[in-house]
């Protein structure tokens, strides 16, 4: 199977709701982002981090990249949190798309509980250069977490 869209994971809905994540720059929970490859199997109901059909290059590890969170803030009656581009530099990869889940002890039921889904829409590649993933503006509108 293949990546069929992009998910808010249903788990972390509910984990929103039990306390379980800290956005907040600096003193918040520690988020990252893996990424694999067209062979990965996730949707919604994903909910943990697996090294199964994650990608390998140079310029990558096993687990993906710490993302720098955006404290959390709201816009009209929007709550929204969002994060920093992310940059593998000098890699040599190829992913379709990646998870991003939170790596704090504590956060929940294990160290590895899922928040999102991200097909990038076809493979994206680089040869020996930087390979980023560039976040949308952090507004109501577009930012990568929203609760409307």
């Amino acid at each position: 199977m293949a990546f069929s869209g992009n998910f808010m994971c249903t788990s972390f809905k509910q984990e929103l709701l039990q306390a379980k994540h800290d956005f907040t720059n600096s003193s918040g929970d520690t988020y990252k982002l893996a990424m694999y490859t067209n062979s990965a199997s996730f949707n919604a109901a994903t909910t943990a981090y697996t090294t199964s059909n994650e990608i390998s290059g140079t310029g990558y590890s096993a687990g993906g990249g710490t993302l720098t969170n955006v404290t959390p803030t709201t816009s009209g009656t929007t709550a929204l949190t969002d994060f920093a581009d992310l940059t593998f530099s000098s890699s040599t990869l190829t992913a379709r798309g990646a998870l991003i889940y939170n790596t704090t002890a504590g956060s929940g039921s294990g160290t590895t509980n899922t928040v999102l889904v991200l097909d990038f829409g076809a493979d994206k590649s680089s040869s020996s250069g930087d390979f980023t993933i560039v976040f949308p503006t952090a507004d109501a509108s577009n930012a990568i977490i929203r609760i409307a």
